[in-house]
């Protein structure tokens, strides 16, 4: 089967999507990037992520043309590969309706510098794109500006995106990004969050590139 390993992948993490309560139902996507084939793999439209099969997991060209399965791919094909088109250090996005950042998306707030785990997302706050209809390139576009030196960001009155080196890096992002977005909302509840220094930042960020396992090459 084409893109075998990314498609299982896709499947085990379209799973842990609902049991990490990062969106419920069919929402959200998920998309591994394959540069050796030039092909990407990406959840199928609509399908509950407890009965989808490799099989439904959908391979297509980065022009968005599909290459195997006789499903259709998510909606929002177009906003998974303009980061493979565009970025060549992202091989996964993921795309999810966890509630707390689609609270602050909704209320187009980004999420400054709060807590010191903000370093995932690459700088020193998570953006909220520009507001576009879901599944449209325009949507697309205002990701990737939001996203640009970036690893997550909002999507006004819709979700959260993140993408990483691979398929495990960017659920962790998603996670934690979810994860702050609740700190910070709960803590807005309570009084006025106290927001890191851009020096403390700056050092997060690089201690961030060392941060645990760190494979030898």
């Amino acid at each position: 089967m084409l893109m075998e390993k990314e498609r299982n992948l896709i499947v085990a993490y379209g799973k842990k999507l609902i049991t990490s309560v990062l969106t419920k139902g069919t929402g959200g996507n998920i998309s591994i990037y394959n540069p050796e084939l030039d092909l990407m793999a990406i959840s199928p439209s609509g399908i509950d992520y407890f009965e989808t099969t490799p099989e439904d997991v959908v391979v297509t060209k980065l022009t968005g043309e599909i290459v195997d399965s006789n499903r259709k791919p998510s909606s929002e094909l177009d906003m998974h590969r303009i980061y493979y088109m565009k970025r060549p250090d992202v091989r996964a996005v993921v795309h999810c309706h966890s509630p707390f950042s689609t609270t602050l998306a909704t209320l187009r707030w980004d999420l400054p510098a709060a807590n010191y785990y903000i370093a995932i997302g690459g700088g020193d706050n998570i953006r909220c794109a520009k507001y576009a209809s879901f599944g449209t390139w325009k949507l697309a576009e205002n990701s990737f500006e939001a996203m640009r030196d970036r690893y997550a960001c909002f999507l006004a009155n819709h979700g959260l995106l993140t993408c990483g080196k691979d398929l495990e890096t960017a659920f962790s992002v998603a996670g934690e990004v979810e994860r702050m977005a609740e700190i910070y909302w709960r803590a807005k509840n309570v009084g006025t969050p106290v927001i890191l220094s851009d020096v403390e930042v700056d050092t997060m960020l690089v201690k961030f590139k060392s941060y645990g396992q760190v494979k030898e090459k």
